[in-house]
């Protein structure tokens, strides 16, 4: 398969947690069900965003900066920056403590689950995962994180 090998730290778990912010923002049902239904578990909309450029800062550079660690190429990381801008741009818009429901009805939403689901695709599969499965939840996630 090539590229990085997964078991390299930190690189496998920020992978993780930006696929994991990925599949959530990507998936329009999770988020009507367990976003706006309040569902415990799986964090908000800003949590996922969070996770998206806390330990990446992606919100300060490209993810080629990380091509051949956490993004197998170029192609990988050219799909998440463009999840990246257009989710980070809502945020800045409805702003950090913003409802569930202001970042779902926002005129920029839909394209930005499309971004996030291009890029979502195309990691999942180069990680040979289904990328139709539900979302995992926080504490999966975290249970993951330690043990992979």
């Amino acid at each position: 398969m090539g590229g990085m090998p997964l078991n390299d730290m930190p690189w496998w778990r920020w992978r993780s947690n930006v696929r994991s912010a990925l599949h959530m923002i990507s998936d329009p049902v999770f988020q009507r069900d367990v976003w706006q239904a309040g569902i415990p578990g799986y964090g908000d909309v800003t949590d996922a965003v969070y996770r998206l450029v806390e330990d990446t800062w992606l919100d300060n550079w490209s993810a080629e900066k990380y091509v051949g660690t956490i993004f197998r190429d170029s192609q990988e990381a050219a799909l998440v920056d463009v999840a990246v801008l257009r989710v980070l741009k809502i945020l800045h818009q409805v702003g950090a403590d913003a409802p569930v429901s202001a970042y779902l009805e926002h005129p920029g939403w839909p394209e930005a689950v499309r971004a996030a689901r291009e890029a979502h695709v195309r990691l999942a599969t180069a990680d040979q995962d289904d990328p139709d499965a539900p979302p995992r939840s926080l504490e999966v996630l975290a249970i993951l994180n330690r043990t992979a």
